[in-house]
């Protein structure tokens, strides 16, 4: 995960996912109870009682599995899917999951996070991205994420 912030056209929480190596990225909005979980889980805070992401963690931690790793896998219309691949013992899952969710259960447990090349090559906006008067075209989308500083965000505060 490249950076959390809050898109400043829209005031929504934005996660943008760079390529390790790269200069491609991904945006994707994500609501604010997720970008929160995150948040706070970046920053270090515990709350006195699991979150949900907590939880789900410590779940699969109890059911002797462990999260290997988070994929963003597609992107239909404006929405986001993501995948938990787990594995118990030798058994390997893969999960449906939100990709909000995936990265802040991915943050918990220190798993890394992929895309397909695609979706790094894609041009398009988050579920809950800029407002369809206010989308931009592919190639202007294009030219404006490749002119983007993440100081160009609002630093989100949970």
């Amino acid at each position: 995960m490249a950076h959390l912030g809050l898109d400043r056209t829209t005031n929504a929480p934005v996660v943008i996912l760079r390529e390790k190596d790269g200069a491609r990225m991904v945006p994707i909005w994500i609501g604010p109870a997720e970008a929160s979980a995150i948040a706070m889980e970046l920053q270090g805070f515990k709350p006195p009682r699991p979150m949900t992401h907590d939880l789900l963690r410590q779940v699969l931690t109890g059911l002797g599995a462990e999260l290997r790793r988070v994929v963003v896998t597609a992107v239909k219309g404006n929405t986001y899917f993501a995948e938990l691949h787990l594995r118990r013992g030798e058994e390997v899952l893969q999960v449906d999951a939100r990709p909000s969710d995936g990265i802040a259960l991915a943050v918990r447990t220190h798993s890394p996070i992929f895309t397909s090349d695609d979706l790094l090559a894609a041009d398009g906006g988050g579920p809950s991205g800029p407002a369809p008067e206010q989308r931009l075209d592919a190639d202007q989308l294009k030219r404006y994420l490749e002119t983007l500083d993440p100081e160009d965000f609002g630093k989100f505060e949970p």
